[in-house]
């Protein structure tokens, strides 16, 4: 069983950055494909980034490319989604999400969610 708790959200102006954190309960951390997803309301849950278990292999949405950063310290347990010239568009609850040999972008393929951290950009 892995915990995963999302940290960072917040409230931030259109333009401005915040930096998401989400902190993994297991020792095996360096051995799980991680993922961010997003979910608006009404809107299904949506894809972001993800990193290979390595943290040498990246994807993005095409919405972001260019805009977020996916990051993880696998000594820290910990993966990272730095998010940049954020738009009202980028509103919603952010979750982390973990698996062992996914690294997609299917949200179905991950085994363990955490509870998730708002963020809403002001416009």
């Amino acid at each position: 069983q892995v915990q995963l708790v999302e940290s960072g959200g917040g409230l931030v102006q259109a333009g401005g950055s915040l930096r998401l954190s989400c902190a993994a309960s297991t020792r095996a951390f360096s051995g799980y494909d991680m993922g961010w997803f997003r979910q608006a309301p009404g809107k299904e849950r949506e894809f972001v980034a993800t990193i290979h278990r390595s943290g040498g292999r990246t994807l993005y949405a095409d919405s972001v490319k260019g805009r977020f950063t996916i990051s993880r310290d696998n000594a820290k347990n910990a993966v990272f989604l730095q998010m940049n010239n954020l738009k009202p568009e980028d509103t919603a609850a952010y979750y982390c999400a973990a698996g062992l040999s996914v690294y997609s972008n299917y949200a179905g393929s991950y085994d363990y969610w955490g509870q998730g951290t708002q963020v809403t950009v002001s416009s």
